[in-house]
């Protein structure tokens, strides 16, 4: 995604500020900010400002920004929330002036930016398979809470000053949580992910029905790339929450992107007992993680 001349300014400012949050600390942070919300009172479906902050990566010279477009992001989720619950229902978490008011400062925004996409994909419970296709098990990133586990693949960026107010929202970034990192991440770049993604299209389009899921969810992930991400982007996939609900030795044995490529791999060498192999290992792992949706 472009940037303008002064989100270009702001974001180089934040890129080398003191206060800018590591990695893992920031997935922290904006966990935190969400669940602020969400408990705030009176309550709301999505907060007032966009948020000023960003996750950053730098590799070599080459300054990678990915905002978290918090408010973006809960429009987006208030709208699939509205649609999917009934109005009884949601008024137990909403009501009904919180949600007008909502669907009206988002309608307000779309009709300004003409923007209705995130540069975040987020989906709860579970990591869609499709999601997995476009990365190499190369670029698996795990950290346990240790320093002695952890392997971010971050280059860090030097801070010379502070960081500046956000020019959207007027904010500037709050100091840093030091909370011990933990997370399971992969990174790829867009022109690596892009030629994954069309040969698992082509692979499953040949094998399964029109109306497969993982086929759906690959087209609709290649859509959200071709409208979004910049040639030259860096592409991350982050387990996020979930690293909280699984344990060290599920974390380690996780090799998801792997199993995937195995399965395309075997599927285009025509070895249907390794395709099913691969499928059921995905599927009792992932069963086992949506299952958690339930516990108490």
């Amino acid at each position: 995604m472009a940037f303008s001349s002064r989100e270009r300014e702001y974001w180089q400012v934040y890129a080398n500020s003191p206060h800018r949050r590591g990695r893992t600390e920031a997935m922290t942070a904006e966990h935190g900010e969400r669940l602020a919300v969400l408990l705030s009172d009176p309550p709301l479906a999505a907060p007032l400002a966009e948020s000023g902050e960003a996750y950053v990566r730098q590799v070599g010279d080459e300054l990678f920004v990915c905002p978290w477009q918090v408010r973006l992001r809960s429009w987006i989720a208030f709208s699939t929330f509205r649609t999917a619950t009934p109005r009884r229902l949601r008024r137990a978490f909403l009501p009904d002036l919180v949600v007008q008011e909502t669907e009206r400062d988002f309608a307000r925004w779309r009709d300004r930016t003409g923007r209705t996409q995130s540069q975040i994909l987020t989906s709860a419970w579970e990591v869609p398979p499709a999601w997995f296709v476009p990365f190499d098990a190369g670029g698996r990133r795990l950290a346990l809470g240790r320093s002695d586990d952890a392997c971010s693949g971050e280059e860090p960026v030097r801070p010379p000053h502070a960081v500046g107010a956000c020019p959207r929202c007027g904010h500037a970034p709050t100091a840093p949580e030091h909370a011990p990192p933990r997370t399971l991440l992969y990174v790829t770049e867009v022109a690596q992910a892009r030629p994954r993604l069309a040969r698992a299209i082509r692979l499953v389009s040949g094998f399964f029905p029109a109306g497969s899921s993982f086929l759906y969810g690959l087209e609709r992930l290649e859509d959200w790339m071709n409208a979004l991400a910049h040639p030259r982007a860096l592409l991350e996939l982050d387990y996020g929450g979930l690293v909280h609900l699984l344990d060290d030795a599920a974390l380690r044995s996780d090799h998801s992107v792997a199993e995937i490529h195995t399965a395309l791999t075997a599927l285009e060498q025509e070895r249907p007992e390794l395709v099913t192999a691969m499928r059921m290992r995905l599927r009792e792992r992932w069963d086992a993680v949506r299952a958690l949706r339930h516990a108490n």
